[in-house]
This record gives structure tokens, C-alpha cells and sequence, in this order.
């Protein structure tokens, strides 16, 4: 008798619940998010950006992250600052050609980057060159630096100020719950500028 195929979508998405129901019940997890939030309000408070950097599908989700702050979320109320450094195909091109793929964050993090803006660091490996560069970069120029990785890239919080580790190796599913502890954090963000107003 044959076996029935297995169902790839099926599969898929009791892989992410699972996965969704390690990161509600890790309580490291949700304390970083926590502090990523409050890291985030405290920037854009005293009037400093978001700068949001990655590749492939962690670039589309600083893009998207972007969109959340500088747009809305879920709520009317001022634009807050932030940038997605994923999406100027000249300036990309053109740092990736003069300087080298390396560098296409870090340089762009020097010349838009200031003391007190916060440069959050998307790399589901942890070992991502460029996003290891604009963390240097970064550091140096006095930026927050905020990782967000998978559970093989602990060694990004050598260059992080604040790390979120989702509880799973398998990239897809550590962006979808990126995505998700992002979701939450913008709500938080937008709750708590939205309750205190901002700083005089």
C-alpha cells in the first residue's frame, strides 16, 4: 500500500506553531523584545531614527519594519523616523562596486548614522559580512545596536547592544517569528509614543 504524500503546507505550518509557541514561552525571548522596544522609544523620543538592515527575505522585512514606523501600525499619530538601508539600488550598486558587497550597510550607516539612532541588524545566520560590518560601523559611530538571528547566530550579540534569538535553525520560520516579535514591538511602540507624547 502507498503511503499518502506528505502535505508540504501542512507541514510547514505546524513547524511555525511550534516554533511561534517556543518564542511565547521563552522568557529570555520576550524580555529582549521588551528592551528592543523601550531601546526603539527612547531613540525616537529624543528625536534620533531607525535604520534597518538585511538580505534576501531580512531585507524585505526591514523594508516592511520600516513601513510599520514611518507609516502606521495599526494607529493614526505622527511619522516617526525610520529607514530601510535595503532599498536604494544606486546607492547598493554602487558601494557593492566601488567598495565591495561588505560594505553596501556599513557605508551607508556612516554617512546617515548618528549618536543615539538605533540600526537594527536582521541576520538569520548571525554571520551575514555586511551586517557584521555595519555593526562595527555602527558601534563606532555610537548607534544602539539591536540583533535579531536565529538560534545558531548567537555570536551577532558580540556586536549588540540588545539580541532576539528566535528558538529555531531553520530560516524561514526565524523570520516569521522576527516578523511576528516585530509586530508586537511596533504595537508597544506605537502605544507608548502615543500615551506620553513626545519629549519635551
Amino acid at each position: 500500500m502507498s503511503q499518502q504524500p506528505k502535505d508540504p503546507v501542512r507541514a510547514h505550518l505546524k513547524l511555525s506553531l511550534a516554533a511561534l509557541e517556543r518564542a511565547n514561552d521563552d522568557p529570555a525571548l520576550l524580555a529582549s523584545a521588551r528592551a528592543i522596544a523601550a531601546a526603539i522609544i527612547n531613540a525616537l523620543r529624543s528625536g534620533n531614527k531607525i535604520l534597518l538592515i538585511g538580505n534576501g527575505g531580512s531585507a524585505a522585512d526591514a523594508q516592511h519594519i520600516a513601513a510599520e514606523i514611518i507609516g502606521r501600525y495599526k494607529q493614526d499619530r505622527p511619522a516617526y523616523a525610520a529607514i530601510a538601508l535595503t532599498t536604494d539600488t544606486s546607492a547598493l550598486t554602487a558601494i557593492a562596486n566601488d567598495y565591495g558587497f561588505e560594505q553596501v550597510f556599513a557605508r551607508q550607516v556612516e554617512g546617515l548614522g548618528a549618536r543615539g539612532d538605533v540600526l537594527l541588524a536582521l541576520s538569520t545566520s548571525g554571520r551575514s559580512s555586511n551586517i557584521l560590518a555595519a555593526l562595527r560601523t555602527a558601534r563606532e559611530r555610537g548607534l544602539v545596536t539591536i540583533g535579531f538571528t536565529g538560534s545558531k547566530g548567537e555570536a551577532l550579540g558580540a556586536l549588540c547592544d540588545h539580541l532576539l534569538v528566535s528558538p529555531s535553525d531553520d530560516t524561514p520560520v526565524i523570520q516569521q517569528i522576527h516578523l511576528s516579535v516585530v509586530h508586537g514591538i511596533c504595537d508597544e511602540i506605537e502605544q507608548t509614543m502615543m500615551r506620553e507624547g513626545p519629549r519635551k
